[in-house]
């Protein structure tokens, strides 16, 4: 009888020892589960979230399929002037001629005339902060000749940043079917612009006075909120047509940490971005 009394002890003995263990394992599942930023919740249909310096992923959706990106077409756009300033060593601030094809140019619009003069760094300005596409217009002609030569070259910088997936047709963003891009590689072409320290200046500017003769629309207001109203928000374009919805390349830094963050396909674009953003930023933390 005591030998079964042992038995039924040494099992009561087992069976409590491995409750305990159950017990406690479920307790270090819970705390790591509460550690754990929980998975955002987005309305874009594409979406990318990077560390901006290693190029890291900590968020994607559907983000290498085909999306048409709109004005941040422009990101694009004013990194190839960068660059062409930089390599000529040309100043910024210089006074250029606006083309007669910048002048009426549809959508939005820094109202430029054929003719007019004004600051090449003004034309960067308003290209980003009012996104304009008739300064795009004329940022590629005085570039490179022509549209179709800025283009040629914004194709071949896409090819060397290894954007597959990109084709450009213009250097603005209206909407054309061949011309397109995807989260991934829309995200890449901001890490590549946001290595450039003019470009960051310009893109986390909130707004912008030029010196324009002639033309009373000199304040050019950040239409990108992210610079605005997100913490640590610093850039860097917003896109937006009929037919692509509503795209948004963001960036913000935190402690030494910056993000970028790309939604395309998103009615809640700005939501979307913080939501992505908030959680990179509780990720790195860990």
């Amino acid at each position: 009888m005591k030998k079964k009394n042992f038995g039924i002890g040494v099992g009561f003995a087992a069976v409590l020892f491995t409750a305990v263990v159950l017990i406690a394992f479920k307790a270090d599942e819970v705390r790591q589960t509460a550690a754990m930023p929980a998975v955002p919740q987005i309305s874009a249909s594409q979406a990318i979230l990077v560390e901006a310096e290693t190029g890291e992923v900590l968020y994607e959706r559907n983000a290498r399929e085909r999306a048409y990106p709109a004005s941040t077409t422009k990101i694009m756009t004013a990194l190839l002037v960068l660059e062409t300033l930089e390599r000529y060593d040309s100043p910024i601030d210089q006074v250029v001629t606006v083309p007669r094809e910048a002048e009426g140019v549809e959508g939005s619009s820094l109202y430029l005339k054929a003719g007019e003069k004004i600051r090449l760094e003004d034309l960067l300005y308003g290209l980003m902060l009012q996104s304009g596409n008739d300064s795009a217009v004329a940022l590629a002609i005085l570039t490179a000749g022509s549209t179709e030569n800025f283009v040629a070259e914004m194709n071949a910088k896409a090819e060397e940043l290894g954007c597959g997936n990109t084709h450009f047709v213009n250097p603005n963003g209206l909407f054309d079917e061949n011309h397109y891009t995807t989260a991934w590689d829309l995200a890449q072409i901001a890490r590549e612009a946001m290595r450039h320290p003019m470009f960051r200046t310009i893109v986390a500017a909130p707004s912008w006075d030029a010196q324009r003769e002639g033309n009373d629309f000199t304040h050019f207001y950040n239409k990108n909120k992210t610079v605005h109203e997100f913490r640590g928000g610093n850039g860097i374009k917003i896109g937006y047509t009929k037919a692509s919805g509503r795209t948004l390349a963001a960036s913000a830094q935190r402690d030494g940490k910056e993000l970028i963050c790309v939604v395309m396909g998103a009615p809640n674009w700005f939501n979307d971005a913080y939501t992505l953003m908030e959680y990179g930023f509780k990720r790195l933390e860990e």
